[in-house]
């Protein structure tokens, strides 16, 4: 009987650790999607996009000002033609080179850059 009890309690945890998961996943990628639609209204600014020429060439967000490959060699020279006072939302095919191209930013002295992930993602949430 102990053991029966044992398996439900296991598969009950099991069940609730695995909606958890898979809840927050989704709600984080909407969310932070939701979030930079908001902002961008409240607060306009610069969108840059850090992917190759060829990714951009392939299709980029209408809503694009700036084209600067952070894989080129030399997109921390480019930054320094930035004004550091102006709203800067970067983005690449994941977001994990807009969040480095970010952080070179935030590092040079850049105070209002952020990271809204992936071209996909962007595009799907319309």
């Amino acid at each position: 009987m102990k053991s029966v009890i044992s398996i439900i309690v296991l598969v009950a945890v099991a069940l609730a650790a695995f909606y958890l998961i898979t809840t927050k996943k989704n709600s984080k990628s909407m969310t932070s999607t939701e979030s930079f639609k908001q902002q961008y209204k409240e607060t306009p600014g610069i969108v840059i996009d850090v992917r190759t020429q060829g990714e951009y060439d392939n299709g980029h967000l209408k809503i694009t000002d700036q084209h600067h490959d952070i894989l080129n060699g030399d997109f921390a020279q480019q930054l320094d033609s930035l004004d550091k006072n102006e709203t800067y939302y970067l983005y690449c095919r994941s977001g994990n080179r807009s969040g480095k191209a970010t952080q070179m930013m935030k590092d040079k002295g850049f105070e209002k850059v952020y990271n809204i992930g992936g071209y996909q993602d962007l595009v799907n949430s319309g």
